[in-house]
């Protein structure tokens, strides 16, 4: 199995413990609590279809408007940016976004190319322990579609001032809703100097405050790349960017396609030391790092449900290593 370059997340996680494990050194195998050692869990799942299923967007139905916007304007070889919002924003930082026009397929990307300080009005919401008397008060259900969602966002913010419980960090921002869309401001009632002070949502009657607050946001450009004309080089390209692993059944012994199978219907685990077999698995799947004898550093640092991507002979899969203690499996 040739080896791959080593992926941020790699080299992020691994400089966090390297110096602890270079110090330890590697003889010491994982124990839980009790001094039991902890399962090593095996999970495959088969993913239907092809890479490009998956990578290969079509902007018209599955990404916000202003992807496909950015990448008919790109591809005509028009500068297209975008604040707050990145274009082609991806599923997951290792994970590239393609997408398809006449027979030839496109790498999708942004870079930042600047800064703006813009100002944006802000809607915050508080808790009214009483009903003002002869204050004007709206439902929820009577306001426009923007000024509906505004409401929503911002209730979270002022639910969660006196209880716990978390907050859609992202949706919210600064405390309550910013209105950035000029349509948005445009046919928003609330934001109208006679808009109403209060609103009514779900039995709770809020206070309405308004600011107008300065925002530094991000420029972002849209770029492209042509990189395949045709599926079948697309679907190489995917493989040598998303895959994990490659395994043929041929080159396994019965007893490894055996723990493959059984991954496959529910899980597999074993204990350290591992069987010659599941060992044998582990190699092949380039997962060294549960071999070593300090798993307890080494392991830990590649454990979790991160999913990996495997080729088993023509079949995708993804899987997950986890280690579980003996009380859980």
């Amino acid at each position: 199995m040739p080896s791959r370059e080593p992926t941020r997340r790699d080299v992020l996680t691994f400089g966090g413990l390297a110096t602890v494990a270079a110090l330890s050194g590697c003889s010491q195998r994982y124990r839980s609590a009790d001094g039991s050692s902890d399962h090593l869990v095996l999970s495959l799942s088969e993913q239907e279809g092809s890479l490009r299923d998956r990578y290969v967007a079509d902007l018209t139905e599955t990404r916000p408007p202003w992807d496909e916007e950015a990448f008919d304007a790109t591809l005509d070889g028009t500068t297209y940016t975008t604040r707050h919002h990145t274009p082609f924003r991806t599923r997951g930082e290792e994970e590239p976004t393609y997408a398809q026009r006449n027979g030839t397929y496109y790498r999708l990307d942004s870079q930042i190319v600047d800064e703006k300080t813009v100002e944006h009005p802000l809607l915050r919401l508080y808790n009214v322990e009483d009903e003002p008397e002869g204050a004007e008060v709206v439902s929820h259900s009577s306001l426009t579609q923007v000024d509906k969602r505004a409401v929503q966002i911002a209730r979270f913010a002022a639910r969660a001032r006196d209880n716990s419980g978390g907050v859609p960090w992202g949706l919210v921002e600064r405390d309550g809703y910013v209105y950035r869309s000029p349509d948005a401001i445009e046919t928003s009632d609330l934001l109208d100097e006679s808009g109403a002070s209060y609103v009514e949502h779900r039995d709770t009657v809020y206070e309405v405050r308004i600011t107008r607050e300065l925002f530094h946001e991000a420029v972002y450009r849209a770029d492209i790349d042509r990189v395949a004309e045709s599926d079948s080089q697309m679907e190489t390209i995917l493989r040598a960017a998303v895959l994990d692993s490659r395994i043929s059944r041929a080159e396994l012994s019965e007893n490894e396609r055996g723990i493959l199978q059984e991954a496959m219907w529910e899980s597999y685990s074993e204990q350290h030391p591992y069987s010659e077999a599941y060992s044998g698995v582990l190699k092949k799947l380039d997962q060294w790092a549960y071999l070593d004898g300090n798993i307890e550093r080494d392991g830990r640092i590649e454990s979790g449900l991160q999913q990996r991507y495997l080729l088993y002979d023509d079949r995708y899969f993804s899987y997950t290593l986890r280690f579980l203690s003996e009380e859980t499996t």
